[in-house]
């Protein structure tokens, strides 16, 4: 079973990725998934353990490196 898990990681910054964005990113793609960065949130799919596993990475960098709140939504593909 495949998910998606969209997120936003604030405070935001025009213009650049603050650090605490760049570090969710960084555990993401340390996981093996590529991350599809938008304007408003960011997003990777793949095998759900595997997907949520590496989300909570992410979230834990993110929070590490200054994040003040983590939007995180997951859609089960079917």
């Amino acid at each position: 079973m495949n998910v998606v898990a969209e997120f936003l990681v604030e405070p935001f910054r025009e213009g650049a990725l603050g650090p605490h964005v760049t570090a969710a990113i960084d555990a993401l793609e340390r996981s093996g998934l590529s991350v599809e960065i938008g304007p408003f949130g960011s997003s990777v799919s793949g095998e759900v353990r595997e997907t949520l596993e590496a989300m909570t990475d992410a979230l834990v960098a993110a929070i590490e490196s200054g994040a003040s709140r983590v939007s995180l939504n997951v859609t089960v593909e079917s």
